[in-house]
């Protein structure tokens, strides 16, 4: 399973270094069981939208520990890709960027046939560049945005549920961000997605909880309040909480948090890894055979 990261740090830039390198379970430690690409988006201070990505793990990616320690932005997006659908190439290394907003995506979404002929009928199929059901979720997303006027919650609404009732589904977690908000999404319970809000000023006990392994980067960050989201726990904090299956998370510009819930309770088709190919069950369940079967 790809593993996802996002963090808001409210309105002024922060580096995301701790949670890229230096934490527990930090995304470059991640790298090293999903190995086929790596990606970190974050928005300049004019917000214009900048990324690294390559189709190489982030442990092996020299360019990716520059950006993580050197980059300071309000939201982050990260992503370490095992491939699913999609050839390892760049053009489908998350994040990916559309209208000036990013995007991580892990899961799987069938019936690509459909969602294309869905995404030629609201004229948004232009704005798929690779080969992945992750980009033409997005596709969708931003294609409802785009006709009803940039209310991008709405659109997470309207184009999840369109994919509930009308397409295969067997995951679809996303974190979508722009440069003041961030939008997170676990649908249905099949992987994990967790949420951490860093107080400020007692911040740092939070991040080094059960660990000494914290970086100096780490204490800048853990000054100011700040919202994390991740597809595991990264530390050993406490504070973590799993997201309720089809709960929609909105971080807005100040780091006030809110949740709902408008998703169907359960996708029309919903698939079961028993259903999947055997390549992309092994994907989404990197255990192997071990991990597959403790599942049935």
């Amino acid at each position: 399973m790809c593993r996802l990261f996002g963090m808001h740090a409210g309105r002024t830039p922060r580096r995301a270094t701790f949670w890229l390198l230096s934490a527990p379970d930090s995304l470059a430690e991640q790298s090293h069981r999903m190995p086929d690409g790596t990606g970190l988006g974050v928005f300049a201070s004019d917000g214009h939208p900048v990324l690294d990505k390559q189709p190489l793990a982030a442990y092996e990616d020299r360019a990716f520990a520059t950006e993580a320690r050197d980059l300071a932005s309000t939201t982050f997006v990260a992503h370490v890709r095992y491939a699913t659908t999609g050839p390892v190439r760049p053009e489908n290394t998350h994040p990916f960027e559309q209208d000036g907003r990013l995007l991580a995506h892990n899961g799987v979404v069938g019936d690509l046939d459909r969602l294309e002929e869905r995404l030629r009928d609201l004229d948004a199929m232009s704005l798929v560049q690779g080969q992945t059901d992750s980009e033409r979720v997005f596709a969708l997303i931003s294609a409802e945005a785009r006709r009803n006027g940039g209310d991008v919650g709405a659109a997470i609404t309207a184009a999840l549920t369109w994919i509930a009732e009308n397409l295969t589904l067997y995951a679809v977690n996303l974190i979508l961000v722009t440069p003041t908000d961030l939008w997170a999404v676990r649908y249905p319970d099949t992987h994990e997605l967790h949420v951490l809000e860093v107080p400020g000023r007692d911040g740092l006990d939070a991040l080094s909880h059960g660990t000494d392994r914290i970086s100096m980067r780490s204490e800048e960050l853990a000054e100011q309040r700040s919202v994390v989201i991740a597809s595991e726990p990264m530390t050993d904090d406490p504070g973590w909480r799993l997201l309720d299956s089809g709960e929609v998370l909105h971080v807005g510009p100040d780091l006030e948090v809110h949740s709902s819930r408008p998703l169907p309770a359960r996708p029309a088709h919903l698939q079961d890894i028993g259903d999947l190919e055997r390549d992309t069950a092994l994907a989404q369940h990197p255990g192997g055979h071990e991990g597959l079967a403790a599942r049935h």
